[in-house]
């Protein structure tokens, strides 16, 4: 059974005067499922519990994110959290404090037989 991505959310989030990777990456997870509602679960009859969750973080220091933390902001599925070079650090010099900012993509893949899933006949025509 091959798996198919059934959805790709995007979202940042920031740590304005903590300098908290961790913190603007859970925020980055949060923005990017506040965009989305699976509702195929329950139409469809699958169990969430089946959804593989791919978070990629984005930050400019990679090793200060805290993955296992990012992970529990998932509320369902099984989640797998890689952190990458990106995101924006902001300084501000009069303050002497950088404002973190990190990106996060949220891939969440279903195991679906092939064939499984067709147009309707409406809509292969149109």
């Amino acid at each position: 059974m091959a798996e198919k991505r059934i959805i790709l959310e995007l979202g940042t989030g920031n740590d304005l005067y903590g300098g908290d990777y961790t913190k603007a990456a859970c925020r980055a997870v949060q923005d990017a499922l506040h965009h989305s509602s699976i509702v195929l679960f329950r139409s469809l009859g699958y169990d969430h519990r089946d959804m593989r969750v791919q978070v990629t973080i984005g930050v400019q220091e990679p090793d200060k994110v805290d993955a296992a933390l990012v992970a529990a902001e998932l509320p369902r599925g099984k989640a797998e959290v890689t952190v990458v070079f990106g995101g924006l650090n902001v300084h501000d010099p009069e303050q002497d404090t950088t404002h973190v900012v990190a990106t996060a993509a949220v891939a969440a893949f279903l195991p679906i037989e092939a064939g499984e899933w067709r147009l309707s006949e409406a809509h292969e025509a149109g």
